[in-house]
């Protein structure tokens, strides 16, 4: 698709190299975030503190194991991407399957993995090392971290809430009384990975401040950075600095090349959306469209709905996301901040992640429950789609002209 649309632009567009060029960049730019988020990753995965702490998450008693995981779903996602899902997922599911009666195994499996799919999902509308906000900011003219941040917690906790507000409204009615376990471990677990969280967003706050490097450039240096010095600590006692080379080459020689199918995905899914806007935008001109002519609030509202909409027939929010945002009038031209839209397509982007069966997200969570990605996204999320659609869609217009 990428050399059919590269063909196209040759054949069609005098500006073709420029166009090329760019999508080529935002190729490369996902690949080197990918890159830089999956040395985190690599490093928490054989870190014994981090795995302590899911273990801790997923043993919580049932009165505060949803809020429990979803709460630390979003620290683990922070530092291991869609990693978290494999980790936390694995843990819950072990978890669970400890448990002898078929009827509470089944409701226990599936409430542990929505707590945190659903707290995984929650941090992209706000986490710098979410491709919702990496790409989003790069796309919208004069958009940055720092002014997403605020309205993007807000997103995160709507997100957050709604999804506990229902699994507790709609608690299963079991037709036996379980057997209650206390949680192995205490809150202190947790400590290790808070105290990684705090050097991590300090770090990308501060350098933020200091520089005029966006904070996808710093993402991009510091990440490693404190990859490689976590590696040093693992390895301490055991010759740390040989360790660590080692490991890095393994890294380098043999774990990223095992991304290659995801790297493929992702960078394709940047240069096609990228270059194919500018195939995409004289054919929207010549059927006479024009989205300045719908009121600021409905373009906000389309937003929030035509990523997840998108996701049902298999589009990538980044592909979505690189797409549309061309299609799209200024801010100014909206009467609105550039953070508006932010908040409107990272919210967007939550639901896609949420309800399409073609996200990692879905993909997994259904791996673990035994059952099809397209249940978990559209039976098991069905009503918490439609919920947050609904309230986020009532949120990013009162940001937007409160604002």
């Amino acid at each position: 698709m990428g050399l059919i649309i590269s063909i196209a632009l040759v054949a069609t567009t005098p500006g073709w190299r420029a166009i090329i060029t760019r999508g080529l960049e935002t190729a490369a730019f996902i690949g080197a975030f990918f890159t830089a988020l999956s040395t985190l990753r690599t490093v928490a995965q054989t870190s014994p503190a981090i795995q302590r702490a899911g273990t801790f998450l997923a043993g919580q008693p049932p009165g505060r194991r949803y809020a429990a995981l979803t709460v630390g779903g979003q620290a683990f996602a922070l530092l291991l991407n869609y990693g978290s899902l494999q980790l936390l997922g694995s843990l819950a599911t072990s978890n669970a399957n400890t448990e002898p009666n078929l009827e509470i195994r089944g409701h226990r499996i599936r409430r542990m993995l929505l707590a945190i799919q659903r707290g995984f999902v929650s941090t992209l509308p706000w986490s710098p090392l979410s491709f919702a906000v990496a790409i989003t900011i790069s796309v919208i003219p004069d958009a940055t971290w720092g002014k997403a941040l605020v309205p993007g917690v807000v997103t995160s906790i709507l997100l957050a809430g709604i999804g506990w507000a229902l699994d507790t409204i709609f608690k299963p009615r079991l037709t036996i009384t379980p057997v209650r376990s206390a949680a192995v471990g205490t809150w202190a677990t947790m400590l290790p990975l808070a105290v990684l969280l705090t050097i991590l967003l300090v770090g990308v706050v501060t350098l933020s401040t200091l520089t005029q490097v966006r904070v996808v450039g710093i993402i991009a240096v510091l990440v490693p950075c404190i990859a490689v010095f976590w590696m040093l600590l693992q390895h301490w006692d055991e010759n740390p600095a040989s360790t660590t080379r080692a490991r890095i080459k393994t890294y380098v020689l043999q774990e990223l090349p095992g991304y290659r199918g995801e790297l493929t995905l992702l960078m394709m899914a940047g240069f096609i959306g990228t270059a194919g806007s500018q195939l995409l935008a004289p054919m929207v001109q010549a059927t006479g469209f024009d989205p300045s002519y719908f009121p600021t609030w409905t373009i906000l509202v389309l937003l929030v709905w035509i990523i997840p909409l998108a996701g049902q027939i298999g589009m990538n929010p980044i592909l979505a996301v690189t797409l549309i945002a061309p299609l799209i009038p200024a801010a100014g031209d909206l009467g609105v901040q550039p953070t508006a839209l932010v908040v409107a397509i990272t919210a967007g982007w939550a639901l896609s992640g949420a309800s399409s069966p073609f996200t990692a997200t879905t993909l997994l969570i259904g791996s673990f429950a035994g059952i099809s990605a397209t249940r978990v996204g559209l039976v098991w999320n069905g009503a918490y789609t439609l919920a947050c659609g609904f309230v986020l869609s009532l949120w990013v217009i009162a940001f937007a002209y409160l604002s």
